[in-house]
């Protein structure tokens, strides 16, 4: 790979060991990718919960941040994925004081970063969201797939090394989508029924993304009816991640790559494939379960907005959870801070529903949980996080958020 005198620097170990082994980790991805030189890049954003780091992560991460200050601080913007606790939580969800001294230990290594502990997934609705154009290393798939789609921005999915080193060297390899030749679109689709629900728009997406079903494929969507939001765009984008690793998507005359059809792709080459009601049927079929007892309801995965928890405030207001079903709000610490300031926390937790903030529901330790609290049924309006949570021994049921909230309210599957 070409490498400028800083880069080479880097390398040499001029800059300090934490530069060194990142600029070398940079570049066997691109060698990996056949990427020719490395692309500056803007921000950072690292996924690294500890359920997935586990002791060795951690112990990797420490090593690293026991050098020099001047060798260890992050050149760039860099801001944290959700975490695996809710340290004002964790014992009421049946967490232990070990999962937790974990946590601790690796949100200790990232401050020596100079990372920003900002906890989220929803970055783009809040912390300095990127422009168009602009070059990045995000972990979190959602993350990605909305910064390139909607934004215009450019990334690839980066692992939690790779985002790190992106931070310590302000470097990320020119492959994938940092090149405009991989950004045209490759499939077609056309909605002819229109999504309702944020469920819907989830589910939209799980639809496209297990037809598509490849890191270097990018559908291109028309027949929508009207623009969607950013909540619709948000669940809509985790899900086609979720469900076909897609890193982005054109909606025809709403994202800015895709004013036109024409201009992403030649209609007459690309032939379009339908999305009927038929799909949205049988995509809901797969998570069923009316009639069942609910053990938990769970909004996670992506974190709630600042509208979706006013949604759910509203929709609890005057009333109270059956015993034996959980409610789980997850947002970000920013959102959690003003839903505390404008009333809407003690309103939901009224209802014995619980928020928790900075952290993601199935990263968290989910299993765990599960067996703790004896939870197995569970409900949500995420469509990626149905398609993930089944493989942590629940039994996921895909629904809108006011039949979710219903379903909390009677005890069993409405």
């Amino acid at each position: 790979m070409k490498l400028n005198d800083e880069e080479q620097a880097m390398l040499n170990g001029e800059l300090g060991e934490p530069r060194r082994w990142a600029i070398e980790h940079m570049m066997a991805v691109g060698r990996f990718f056949d990427a020719p030189d490395l692309v500056e890049a803007t921000q950072a954003h690292i996924m690294a919960d500890t359920e997935s780091l586990g002791v060795a992560g951690v112990e990797f991460l420490e090593r690293l941040a026991s050098h020099p200050e001047r060798e260890r601080q992050v050149r760039i913007p860099m801001i944290t994925d959700p975490r695996g606790i809710d340290f004002c939580h964790y014992q009421r969800l049946r967490q232990t004081d070990e999962m937790a001294a974990l946590e601790q230990r690796a949100i200790d290594a990232f401050e020596a970063f100079g990372i920003m502990m900002t906890n989220t997934c929803i970055n783009y609705q809040t912390i300095m969201p990127p422009v168009r154009g602009e070059h990045l290393a995000f972990g979190d798939t959602g993350v990605v797939i909305y910064c390139n789609s909607v934004l215009g921005a450019y990334s690839n999915f980066e692992g939690g090394p790779s985002a790190l080193a992106a931070g310590l060297t302000g470097r990320t390899p020119r492959y994938g989508l940092h090149l405009d030749a991989n950004r045209r679109a490759t499939r077609r689709f056309r909605v002819e029924h229109q999504p309702r629900y944020l469920s819907d728009w989830g589910a939209l997406g799980g639809i496209i993304g297990a037809r598509t079903g490849s890191y270097w494929e990018v559908p291109v969507i028309e027949g929508i009816d009207a623009v969607p939001g950013s909540d619709e765009l948000k669940h809509f984008g985790a899900a086609m991640a979720s469900y076909g690793s897609v890193p982005l998507f054109h909606l025809v005359g709403v994202t800015p790559e895709a004013p036109t059809l024409e201009a992403v792709c030649d209609p007459q080459a690309l032939a379009a494939e339908a999305v009927t009601e038929a799909d949205f049927e049988a995509f809901f079929a797969r998570y069923g379960g009316k009639g069942e007892k609910l053990d938990v309801v769970v909004f996670s995965a992506p974190q709630l907005s600042l509208l979706e928890m006013q949604m759910l405030a509203d929709l609890l207001d005057g009333h109270k959870l059956h015993p034996d079903t959980a409610l789980l709000a997850v947002t970000s610490p920013v959102v959690a801070a003003d839903s505390r300031r404008m009333g809407l926390v003690e309103r939901i937790e009224a209802s014995g529903a619980l928020v928790l903030e900075g952290m993601c529901f199935y990263q968290s330790y989910a299993r765990e949980m599960g067996a703790a609290n004896g939870w197995r049924r569970l409900m949500t309006n995420s469509a990626k996080l149905t398609n993930i949570i089944g493989g942590y021994d629940y039994l996921p049921t895909l629904s809108n958020m006011e039949n979710c909230v219903a379903s909390a309210i009677a005890g069993e599957i409405v």
